[in-house]
């Protein structure tokens, strides 16, 4: 039997793409550079949006939505943000098309159509809501203003790959508006945890957090919070920032209050947000060679029951009881009632869809009162008594989730490397790539001249790191911690 998906040590990049099709994420679609996402797909980003909303929500952030077009006067006003996005920016010159006189059938653009002034199609929002903020926020009664719009984006990227980067993509952004700094600052700081927390707890995923440097940053921002990850081929990859905006948006949109002692002062700014990016995270950092591997907490179907050889009333029956016994806690069950695809067929589609648990229950388990529970990280089987099953996988769940973790963790921690000089970086990076801490100068100069020549960027300054006397890997230059080099994604 042929394999179902390229082996990662063959071609990673070929297993990831085997992965997003034949586990049905995503699909081609007739525009160069966008996904259709599937069902199946959409119901991860639908797990992870829903978490993601109940925390803002916790945190006091209410939702909205602003418009897709920003006029191309209002997308200027911020210049560090407009340059740091403008060759990525689609645009709309015209309105209406109209039958074209010398291909019979066919359309052209009216050019008696032409907008007065062109539209960006949003990249970010942050030059449409700002221009809004400032009919929002007169005084500081109206502050802290915290509100968050889940939306798509469009980034007109030429390298292209499913979910990790595509020319429209979905995401949510937070945008608020504040009356101190220090203010600004802890939201950014609450949303870099929750960030974070999200990654950790639900998608397994172990991050580092960290600052980034100012190449690295944000257009327009004074500083960006992030999230690092690191994915089995070692590459790192941003899953999720959040940015100390400072007063750059209010001032380029004239955004002020009064304070109570009746002074007019400008607010203060951050926004932030993560995209289907992190469904591409998930795939890389737990998948095999076998298909898609998903943590618990975010598997849209988190136990399949499969009748063996096929679904007779008898084994019915018990499916159904487990069934409803699973649901009564919460977790997400099918029951495989399909009568045309032999169990074989059925196991393998479900490991390729990452289930995390599937129960086998035989004429033959029911003789003995018991099921057959495989689990979809280990892929180790055991038999269970009927008796006591829902218990057993509420249970196999929770260490599933763990067990991830603390996999992926391993797997980061083996792949961390404390690098002293050039040679050293290029060496690791060319063998086993993976984050590698090294002594830097602090300087733009020396950050760009490392990229040039080792195609790694500084992925954060650690919260975390120890401050630690050394010199730079490159100039020689005196440096007081080290920071995290890797080619990332």
């Amino acid at each position: 039997m042929a394999k179902e998906i390229t082996l990662r040590e063959e071609n990673y990049s070929q297993w990831y793409l085997d992965i997003v099709k034949k586990a049905g994420l995503s699909d081609n679609s007739a525009v160069r550079g966008c996904m259709v996402i599937k069902p199946y797909g959409y119901a991860i980003w639908e797990k992870m949006q829903a978490q993601l909303d109940k925390m803002f929500k916790e945190t006091g952030h209410v939702n909205a939505y602003f418009p897709l077009f920003v006029p191309k006067s209002l997308f200027e006003a911020e210049e560090k943000n407009a340059e740091g996005f403008a060759k990525e920016c689609a645009i709309v010159t015209h309105y209406r098309l109209k039958n074209d006189p010398d291909n019979p059938g066919k359309l052209m653009v009216d050019p008696n159509a032409k907008l007065e002034e062109e539209l960006i199609v949003r990249p970010t929002s942050e030059a449409i809501i700002w221009n809004t903020y400032r009919d929002w926020i007169q005084s500081y009664r109206d502050l802290p203003l915290l509100i968050n719009q889940w939306a798509n984006v469009v980034r007109w990227e030429m390298r292209t790959r499913p979910f990790l980067r595509t020319a429209e993509f979905l995401w949510q952004e937070g945008h608020t508006a504040h009356a101190t700094k220090e203010e600004a600052i802890q939201e950014a700081k609450i949303i870099h945890e929750i960030y974070a927390r999200f990654a950790e707890d639900f998608m397994a995923m172990p991050v580092i957090k960290g600052s980034k440097s100012e190449n690295e940053r944000f257009a327009g921002a004074d500083d960006t919070f992030t999230i690092e990850a690191l994915m089995q081929d070692g590459k790192a990859l941003q899953a999720g920032t959040s940015h100390f905006l400072g007063q750059n948006f209010a001032k380029a949109f004239e955004v002020k209050y009064l304070t109570s002692e009746n002074k007019e002062e400008y607010v203060w700014a951050t926004s932030w947000g993560v995209s289907t990016r992190l469904i591409g995270g998930l795939i890389m950092t737990h998948s095999d060679d076998e298909g898609l591997v998903l943590p618990p907490k975010l598997a849209p179907i988190q136990v399949v029951i499969v009748p063996i050889p096929k679904p007779e009333p008898e084994i019915m029956l018990v499916a159904d009881r487990i069934n409803d016994e699973l649901k009564a806690k919460g977790i997400s069950v099918k029951i495989d009632s399909d009568e045309k695809n032999r169990p074989g067929f059925k196991f393998a589609e479900y490991e390729m869809k990452g289930i995390p648990v599937r129960v086998g229950i035989g004429k033959r388990d029911l003789e003995n009162g018991v099921v057959e529970i495989a689990r979809r990280d280990t892929k180790e089987k055991t038999q269970v008594s009927l008796d006591t099953v829902s218990q057993y996988i509420e249970k196999l769940l929770d260490d599933i989730q763990e067990n991830l973790f603390q996999r992926a963790l391993a797997y980061r921690t083996a792949a961390t490397t404390n690098v002293d000089s050039m040679e050293q970086l290029l060496e690791v990076l060319d063998t086993k790539g993976g984050f590698c801490l090294a002594h830097w100068d602090g300087t733009s100069e020396t950050e760009e001249k490392i990229k040039e020549l080792t195609k790694a960027t500084i992925r954060c300054i650690p919260d975390e790191s120890i401050l630690e006397e050394g010199k730079c890997i490159l100039t020689g230059k005196p440096s007081k911690q080290r920071v995290i080099f890797a080619r990332a994604y």
